[in-house]
């Protein structure tokens, strides 16, 4: 695994980004000739047993009007997130760009006729954020030699696919559309070593600081990728990336209306940072091209969050697990000659055992209020820090920074 933090520190600067998932599965929208599907809606090809030739008509019906890349990636930055991940071909083998080496994509296909990645290749540069793209690279339920779930016996014809689409394909991803940040590849399934490393070795050469991602296979990425909304207990010594979704599927369902929590997803964003990840949440526009208001809703409070607290965020890393249980009610993040208290549950006061630091000053980055640190000892002579419970209320996260004078946070056993 390559060394993330050296090829690009934009990643590991960055903490949090916006994953979108759009295609031709949001005009089904989770249902199909009267059944539903109960999986995540963008596999409903497959788990519904759509026939091809049936499913490439929804191609013709696709004209999302109601498309703006622009305020669909400001939305991203308002947020408070760095990079935008799109999804340019998923299982189903629909692209979402102009592909000359496969018609079967949103610009030869459709009435809408517009290139939508090149749509998020002028708004992510408008607004800051990094274009990555999500690309599936052995499962194609589309083209006869892609790889299909379920399927154990490997696809004879999966060399062919891989040279009449997926390479080619990619080369236009990495050639048309700029400076790339990051290849989300997807599930390798019976990819052989050297498949992976033909792919990744031509993402190396085209793009040299562009990301892998982990599912790529064989050891292959640049960074560990988690399962789906799935977040380590514990610090975790390599870069990873956690892949979550605001309500409980990926593209967009007209069924699956529970959304998740700001605050809830918040505690993710900062457990995720705490144990030394980024955090990569999802939206899945309608049919139209139009984000559900509750998700804009979540985004909206998570974005006024990251305005009065992103300094723990951005560039944070974990520190040592801390010995004591004290629950999700308090996490922590760490910068140089700084610690970082992430406070979710109100509390009398805050107690901390055995940190060794020389603590300089605390203070609550939403309004600046300071609070007294009092060091005190155990009975067994073990150090301790109290720190009297901001006046500020808690909302969705309430963060205290306290400036230490050592470079990094120190904890020792207690003697007891």
């Amino acid at each position: 695994m390559n060394q993330v933090n050296v090829k690009a520190p934009w990643w590991m600067e960055g903490k949090f980004g916006l994953f979108v998932h759009w295609g031709l599965y949001a005009i089904l929208a989770g249902a199909y000739e009267g059944q539903r599907t109960h999986n995540i809606v963008e596999w409903i090809m497959h788990d519904l047993r759509i026939p091809k030739k049936e499913y490439e008509k929804l191609a013709a019906e696709f004209n999302p009007g109601a498309f703006d890349a622009e305020a669909l990636v400001k939305m991203a930055k308002d947020a408070g997130m760095r990079y935008v991940v799109f999804t340019a071909k998923h299982h189903d083998g629909f692209s979402m760009f102009d592909s000359k080496a496969d018609p079967y994509n949103v610009v030869s296909a459709t009435p809408y006729g517009r290139d939508v990645a090149m749509a998020f290749r002028k708004a992510c540069d408008n607004h800051g954020l990094k274009l990555c793209f999500y690309y599936s690279q052995a499962q194609d339920w589309h083209h006869p030699g892609g790889i299909e779930e379920a399927v154990c016996d490997p696809n004879p014809h999966f060399r062919k696919y891989l040279d009449e689409k997926c390479i080619p394909q990619l080369k236009e991803l990495l050639t048309n559309y700029g400076d790339i940040g990051l290849i989300w590849f997807d599930t390798p399934m019976q990819m052989t070593r050297a498949e992976s490393e033909e792919l990744a070795g031509l993402v190396r050469s085209l793009q040299p600081n562009c990301l892998i991602s982990g599912r790529i296979g064989h050891g292959l990425g640049d960074y560990m990728t988690t399962g789906d909304n799935f977040l380590p207990l514990l610090p975790y010594p390599k870069p990873f990336e956690v892949p979550a979704t605001i309500n409980h599927t990926w593209g967009f369902s007209r069924f699956d209306h529970q959304w998740k929590a700001p605050k809830y997803l918040i505690r993710s964003l900062v457990k995720t940072v705490s144990r030394g990840g980024n955090y990569l949440l999802n939206v899945g526009p309608d049919a139209n091209g139009v984000v559900p208001r509750p998700s804009t809703q979540v985004l909206e409070a998570i974005g006024a969050f990251m305005d009065q607290n992103g300094e723990a965020i951005y560039g944070a890393s974990p520190v040592p697990a801390y010995p004591y249980d004290v629950g999700d009610w308090c996490l922590f993040t760490a910068k140089p000659h700084a610690l970082y208290l992430h406070l979710f549950e109100k509390r009398e006061d805050i107690y901390l055992l055995a940190i060794k630091n020389k603590p300089l000053r605390a203070t609550v980055l939403k309004d600046g209020q300071e609070l007294p640190i009092t060091l005190r000892t155990t009975g067994e002579g073990d150090p301790s820090w109290r720190l009297p419970w901001p006046q500020a209320e808690v909302g969705n996260g309430l963060v205290v920074k306290v400036e230490i004078e050592e470079d990094n946070v120190i904890f020792e056993p207690l003697k007891g």
